[in-house]
């Protein structure tokens, strides 16, 4: 019989995969397209295709650092990196509304993440909300 304690570590653990998995994917998404377009198309649209070189680029850090946020160091960097990617998300998706003129192309974070079904502004709030609610172990 399993306790309520253990059921509880399970979802932290399968959600911990989920979102990883869920960066992984969007971070060869993000850097296969953006190296594309920065290597064939950037002046067509160098804001859009910038921004998706640095959403790409920060999908890897947040990879890696909520893999590893066993360890105090790389929480801090999940923390501050998902911050800054709900940070852009939100800037960028409000820009992109307000004024589209600046985006003759997409990026992963136009109309907050409309292409990507919403989920580059869904996944940093799922991952701020799972490192608030599981412990530092290490």
């Amino acid at each position: 019989m399993t306790s309520s304690s253990d059921t509880r570590a399970e979802r932290a653990v399968g959600s911990h995969r989920l979102i990883v998995a869920t960066y992984a994917v969007l971070t060869l998404a993000g850097l296969g397209r953006s190296s594309f377009q920065v290597l064939t198309k950037f002046p067509e649209a160098p804001l859009a295709y910038s921004l998706s070189v640095v959403a790409a680029s920060l999908y890897l850090v947040v990879t890696i650092s909520v893999a590893l946020s066993a360890r105090r160091a790389a929480r801090v960097v999940a923390w501050v990196a998902l911050v800054i990617e709900l940070l852009g998300v939100l800037g960028v998706g409000a820009l992109s509304v307000l004024r589209p003129d600046l985006f003759p192309d997409a990026t992963v974070w136009s109309q907050f993440g409309m292409g990507y079904l919403f989920i580059p502004l869904v996944l940093p709030i799922l991952g701020l909300w799972w490192l608030r609610k599981t412990p530092v172990s290490a």
